[in-house]
């Protein structure tokens, strides 16, 4: 049910057999291995966010992958900012499908950014509820295991960050996006980000800084 994402190899491509077209086509129609161009757009024109938004809801699954393509680094985001990272896969798979079935209900098209958001934040809410909590070790003791990589260190640490923080961080320091992109895609003021990304850095280099000093210690 589809690839591996380019921009971080981490999670599918899981729109139901929706991929973006590489290839031209005639204004108009979409073909098999063809580049999508929508009924009255021109050339190489992108189609707006609230025009796929309103084609997807209509049925049109081409336009689902375009804009499957354009947030799954969103969803990758905010998933990762919850769980770890060998369960945003599935999870991720979870929340396109109920976007599939419930974009009929989005009433404004360009908040659909912070919809899938809101869709994600609640898939990781069912996910960690529903898990069986005798199987995981306590925050402290889980954040640091000589058997991870540094990279799951750390996003172990964010995740014990408060949860204001833990968002924008994931979403600047591992899906690139700046202080602006953040604003305009989760529903945020631009201040707001900025201050999250300020306070949960500091944090996180505190933590950091703590668990190195512990680890050393003779």
């Amino acid at each position: 049910m589809g690839g591996i994402c380019p921009r971080c190899g981490c999670h599918p491509v899981v729109t139901g057999g929706i991929r973006a077209r590489t290839d031209k086509a005639p204004a108009g129609r979409s073909r098999k291995g063809a580049r999508i161009v929508y009924s009255g757009e021109m050339g190489d024109e992108q189609p707006s966010t609230e025009h796929l938004v309103r084609s997807a809801a209509t049925g049109d699954r081409a336009a689902f992958g375009v804009l499957f393509e354009r947030y799954a680094g969103l969803v990758h985001g905010v998933l990762l900012s919850r769980v770890d990272r060998r369960e945003v896969r599935d999870l991720m798979q979870d929340v396109f499908v109920s976007a599939l079935t419930g974009i009929r209900s989005l009433r404004e098209p360009r908040a659909v950014g912070a919809w899938l958001a809101t869709l994600a934040r609640n898939r990781a809410t069912d996910h960690l509820r529903t898990r069986k909590r005798h199987d995981e070790l306590p925050d402290e003791i889980a954040v640091f295991h000589a058997d991870r990589s540094e990279a799951e260190q750390v996003l172990a640490v964010i995740r014990a960050l408060p949860e204001a923080y833990r968002e924008t961080l994931v979403l600047r320091l591992v899906q690139g996006m700046s202080g602006p992109e953040i604003a305009a895609e989760v529903g945020l003021t631009p201040e707001s980000v900025r201050v999250n990304l300020h306070r949960g850095m500091g944090l996180l280099r505190e933590k950091l800084s703590g668990h190195s000093a512990g680890l050393e210690a003779p």
